[in-house]
């Protein structure tokens, strides 16, 4: 995802909580996007400024200010930045105030990091800061994906998925003929403290196999002791 003059996208992170915060920046520079972080409402508006982001993700409660204060402060200086918001699950008043308050969107957490990135891909596709050069839809082979509607299909063939089964094949379709370990897939689909067991990757693997894979020619694969690969049926 590049912007029409070839550089690339930048995004500001905003979370005093460190290590979160660098997961999400190595997440998003592996999309190949241009990121810098801050811990507190100050620093980031000292890097708004100097960065020029094309999107926010700002996490609401920040040790000198709330996120709030800090999103009316960026739109003074960047009136038509992308902003999503980073909530605690039970929040709801923060929901609100956040969306009225000019948020463009949200996420709870604990979050999938796909679904940070999905959610600021959207924002930025739909941001006229930032006319990149992107679809909403994926394709490997004839199996499409549409990130905006959710919907999937094989030869026309409409595939109804769960919302888990759905972020693991946006994943997998968002990187062809690669192969993705079980830490990855994880990391990207479950939550970033996720404590469950590895075996729950090989279980939605089944699950996706049922429905994308039966009686047709095979698209999803396993590379033993490596992990998994989509590509096109033979």
């Amino acid at each position: 995802m590049i912007k029409p003059d070839g550089s690339p996208v930048r995004v500001l992170v905003v979370d005093d909580e460190a290590s979160l915060a660098e997961l999400m920046s190595m997440t998003l520079r592996y999309e190949g996007w241009d990121v810098r972080s801050a811990g507190d409402g100050a620093g980031a508006l000292r890097s708004a400024r100097e960065f020029r982001p094309d999107a926010v993700v700002l996490d609401v409660k920040l040790p000198d200010m709330d996120g709030i204060a800090v999103l009316g402060r960026l739109r003074a200086e960047l009136p038509q930045v992308p902003v999503l918001f980073l909530m605690a699950g039970d929040a709801v008043e923060d929901r609100i105030a956040g969306l009225t308050a000019g948020g463009d969107d949200y996420v709870t957490k604990p979050f999938g990091l796909e679904e940070v990135v999905a959610r600021l891909r959207g924002l930025i596709r739909r941001s006229g800061t930032a006319a990149v050069r992107s679809e909403s839809a994926l394709a490997v082979g004839d199996l499409t994906l549409d990130e905006d509607s959710h919907e999937v299909s094989r030869g026309g063939e409409s595939i109804h998925l769960t919302a888990t089964e759905f972020e693991l094949l946006r994943f997998l379709m968002r990187n062809p003929r690669r192969v993705l370990s079980k830490a990855q897939i994880l990391d990207r689909v479950w939550s970033y403290d996720f404590g469950g067991q590895a075996n729950v990757v090989e279980l939605y693997i089944s699950y996706l196999r049922r429905k994308i894979d039966a009686g047709r020619s095979p698209m999803i694969h396993t590379r033993r002791g490596a992990g998994y690969l989509i590509k096109p049926g033979e």
